[in-house]
């Protein structure tokens, strides 16, 4: 399963790296402003989970995320992909992000269980690593964040973390419990987003 959590903590950091890149390219921030944009939505939601957890950020510890965040930026500036309108809603764009959140919602729910926190702490954990760091992103540039308004997409990562709590009190923490959650997730969020799915608001 470790090699399933690296190449999907990947894909989640150049969705997330994308996705802060574009909302910066918008609000018109210059250079220093793009980093920092991309860097809090694609690690932030990590760094907040780690130090919860009182361990060191994993993206701290590892290589990779910086490396896959400065290259997946690189690319997406010199392929000008930024340019094209809408981008955030193509399905490859939507199938990595919804993988991304996925992962995420998944890794943070199962540190939270090995750290032994309870359902609402698994809960918690499991939340704020997959929407953590587009929040962040969105109160630094004064924005409602996304997660508050955008088509059932903090719902999934809800979603995950009650399973896995359920999951946890029946001691069926698991490899197959594990890849279940996640494929149903993924289908979900993509039924979702297809069906234009959205919770309900008062008025």
């Amino acid at each position: 399963m470790s090699n399933y959590f690296f190449f999907a903590d990947i894909i989640g950091i150049i969705a997330f790296t994308i996705s802060g890149f574009i909302v910066a390219m918008r609000k018109n921030l210059d250079i220093l402003g793009i980093l920092i944009a991309s860097s809090l939505t694609a690690l932030g939601g990590g760094v907040i989970r780690d130090a919860i957890l009182s361990t060191t950020p994993f993206a701290f510890k590892s290589l990779y995320p910086a490396l896959t965040l400065f290259l997946t930026m690189l690319i997406f500036y010199i392929l000008k992909l930024y340019e094209r309108e809408s981008i955030e809603r193509k399905w490859i764009f939507v199938l990595s992000d919804t993988i991304g959140l996925v992962a995420f919602s998944i890794t943070g729910a199962l540190l939270a269980i090995h750290a032994e926190y309870n359902f609402f702490g698994i809960v918690t954990i499991s939340f704020i690593t997959a929407v953590g760091g587009g929040v962040t992103r969105d109160v630094m540039i004064n924005e409602i964040p996304t997660v508050l308004t955008t088509d059932f997409y903090g719902s999934i990562a809800i979603i995950i973390a009650t399973a896995f709590g359920v999951l946890d009190f029946f001691d069926f923490v698991n490899e197959f419990s594990i890849l279940t959650v996640g494929i149903f997730s993924i289908l979900l969020r993509l039924t979702a987003y297809k069906r234009e799915w959205h919770l309900p608001k008062l008025s």
